[in-house]
């Protein structure tokens, strides 16, 4: 298997993406970033997981977020 040395994701789970972000911004903040259903109306990592495994450009937004979270606070 290759290793991605390059992919900054390898490794982290999106539960622990979702959890990282809740904790840091909130649901009402992430609602308002990235207008999804799932993060605006009775938030829960539950949902959200169900819905950003089954929608690819959900996942992408969620992820860019991410990231950007990561290189605010190296």
């Amino acid at each position: 298997m290759e290793t991605q040395k390059n992919n900054p994701l390898h490794g982290i789970k999106l539960e622990q993406i979702i959890t990282d972000l809740e904790s840091h911004y909130g649901w009402e903040y992430m609602g308002h970033v990235i207008k999804i259903k799932c993060f605006t109306d009775t938030p829960s990592i539950k949902s959200s997981l169900k819905f950003l495994r089954r929608t690819p450009w959900a996942r992408t937004k969620v992820e860019h977020m991410y990231l950007q979270y990561l290189k605010k606070n190296k």
